[in-house]
């Protein structure tokens, strides 16, 4: 059986996968159906499954090529309540060098009925 932050590293892991095939069914069963958030691009405050589905929809096509990647992740566990961060990278384009966006981002996590789902997400880019 995985520790909580061994599950929680593990579903970060899934969704960088998940993300990079285009599967965000399997990306968005991880969020909380009224998530909450803040992204790299965008000003306005992301409310709900949906709207972060669209803003999932939103990055595939605005590149046919894209690659995402976290690093350094930490997992901070406050009982049925859990915090991730890590840094990210995104790279776009097929050539070499690739073009490539860095950031860093967290996700809050709470336990409910023994699963893990994100209930915030915050990302930003590095400067």
């Amino acid at each position: 059986m995985l520790s909580p932050a061994q599950a929680i590293l593990r579903i970060e892991k899934e969704m960088a996968r998940d993300f990079n095939a285009g599967k965000l069914d399997a990306l968005l069963a991880h969020f909380h159906p009224r998530v909450v958030g803040f992204s790299s691009t965008r000003q306005e405050r992301i409310a709900g499954r949906v709207a972060m589905r669209k803003t999932f929809d939103y990055y595939h096509q605005a590149s046919s090529h894209m690659k995402y990647h976290i690093a350094k992740p930490q997992i901070h566990i406050f009982g049925e309540v859990a915090v991730a961060t890590f840094y990210w990278t995104v790279e776009l384009g097929t050539g070499r060098p690739r073009h490539a966006i860095h950031g860093r981002g967290s996700h809050i996590f709470a336990r409910q009925n023994g699963k893990w789902l994100i209930v915030h997400e915050h990302f930003s880019r590095a400067h």
